[in-house]
């Protein structure tokens, strides 16, 4: 897995640019860009309807469990996963090898419509997530070694 890019305000501007326009056309009420790890990369619209942050904890987990599905009836991954409630519903799609868009919407659209829009959007924000990491702008790890912490407790 790659590790999250480091975005720039431009980049910031660029992604929301982007996910307020699929929005927009597909009359969805949040959408949400995460790597496979559950990281939020970016979001936008009303996040007030749920913990965002759970909620892509929660989406890494199910593309992970459907990717081995599909690996036991000879698909690579499952692309895109839909989940239908009573009033709101989510649907997800891969936007590349590392990263995930869920999209929460409601009565006033279709999953056809959110489906539509998702798969340009998708292109758009791989294309946009590539030019980043190629333009050597470092990503966010995490070394445990690089952890220098005195004992916590000392006898004297």
């Amino acid at each position: 897995m790659n590790t999250i890019p480091a975005l720039t305000i431009e980049n910031v501007a660029s992604l929301d640019g982007l996910l307020e326009d699929f929005l927009k056309k597909a009359d969805a009420d949040l959408t949400v860009v995460i790597d496979r790890g559950g990281n939020v990369i970016s979001q936008f619209g009303d996040d007030s309807i749920l913990d965002v942050t759970i909620i892509a904890a929660l989406a890494a987990g199910s593309f992970a469990a459907t990717r081995e599905l599909a690996r036991r009836i000879g698909e690579v991954e499952f692309n895109a996963l839909y989940h239908q409630g009573n009033g709101s519903h989510i649907f997800m799609n891969s936007v590349d090898d590392d990263t995930i868009m869920i999209t929460v919407f409601g009565a006033r659209t279709t999953v056809g419509l959110v489906r539509f829009y998702s798969g340009s959007t998708a292109h758009a924000v791989a294309a946009l997530l590539k030019s980043i990491q190629e333009s050597g702008a470092e990503g966010f790890t995490f070394d445990p070694a690089d952890v220098v912490s005195p004992a916590a407790f000392v006898d004297r």
